[in-house]
């Protein structure tokens, strides 16, 4: 008894009420903006909605049924995951690289990693009009190198066409994203101690064998968390997308968020497009569990 007397006025001490009364506006906060948005949208995706997003009657798997018959669902999904895997591999390449070569000694190197920072650190959308006027078919700067290098007097129209204006915004998307995959990586290399690359150096290891058997797999679970960050975000890059071409040409470039943002306040169908944030939060929560198991695994 005095036990559990002791335990109680441990945890409603004088400090323990300041600490829960301070964790009151968060905690509120958390459950009207967080919590309960991701509850109704569970919801709707079950029950049929007016065009003002209320709730009517419950339809169970109606929603699921009627987005799985939409012929442009299954190529914006494809497109998402097309649109992700080739963002996100892209940029774990380039980051590796980069991270590597500022993680070598030289004159200037500060200045380097200070510049590098830049395109992550700067707003997400004043980043993608930038990269707008630069895609501008008669002004943008992309098109006026081509034609003051003479490689051609008739650049393509960047944003026009559906393959052009897909691969130019994945290239958004990993010119903004570079950055952090850089520095994540960058940090690993320098945690990993040179007494290790110099013992090796002793044994007559080349440079590929360091990095193929020390740097590699001593990067391995940061390697797994920056890529699971980066997919959880690429993913649902609503800015680059609806900033850059809205979708288009005719739909083109839309991927999985622009498609719900779309069907939700375009058309006004909240129910399919609940149901499509539904598939999108297990889509993300599979890859989740399976990068947690590869993280998990490298740990044991």
């Amino acid at each position: 008894m005095d036990t559990a007397l002791a335990k109680k006025g441990h945890f409603w001490t004088t400090e323990s009420k300041l600490a829960y009364l301070l964790l009151i506006p968060g905690t509120v906060f958390l459950i009207l903006f967080m919590f309960y948005p991701i509850v109704y949208v569970f919801l709707m995706s079950l029950f049929k909605t007016n065009k003002f997003g209320k709730i009517l009657k419950f339809c169970g798997i109606c929603n699921f049924k009627q987005i799985f018959l939409i012929k442009d669902f299954w190529a914006v999904l494809g497109r998402s995951f097309l649109w992700t895997g080739l963002a996100v591999l892209t940029k774990t390449l380039f980051g590796i690289v980069i991270a590597l070569l500022l993680n070598v000694e030289y004159k200037g190197r500060r200045v380097y990693r200070t510049l590098l920072i830049l395109p992550w650190a700067s707003s997400v959308p004043i980043s993608v009009m930038l990269w707008q006027w630069v895609y501008n078919a008669d002004f943008g700067l992309l098109n006026q190198t081509l034609k003051m290098l003479h490689i051609t007097q008739h650049p393509p129209y960047w944003l026009a066409y559906p393959i052009p204006a897909f691969f130019a915004a994945i290239w958004v998307d990993i010119w903004i994203g570079i950055p952090f995959m850089s520095l994540v990586f960058l940090a690993g290399l320098q945690a990993i101690p040179k007494d290790i690359y110099e013992s090796a150096v002793v044994d007559g290891v080349n440079q590929w064998q360091k990095f193929r058997f020390i740097t590699l797999p001593l990067l391995k679970n940061i390697l797994v968390i920056a890529t699971l960050l980066s997919t959880l975000w690429t993913f649902n890059d609503f800015n680059t997308i609806y900033i850059l071409t809205k979708g288009g040409p005719i739909n083109t470039t839309d991927i999985l968020i622009t498609f719900i943002y779309k069907y939700s306040f375009n058309f006004l169908r909240f129910g399919p497009a609940s149901a499509m944030a539904v598939i999108t939060f297990f889509i993300l929560l599979g890859v989740s569990i399976i990068y947690s198991r590869f993280y998990f695994k490298g740990e044991e």
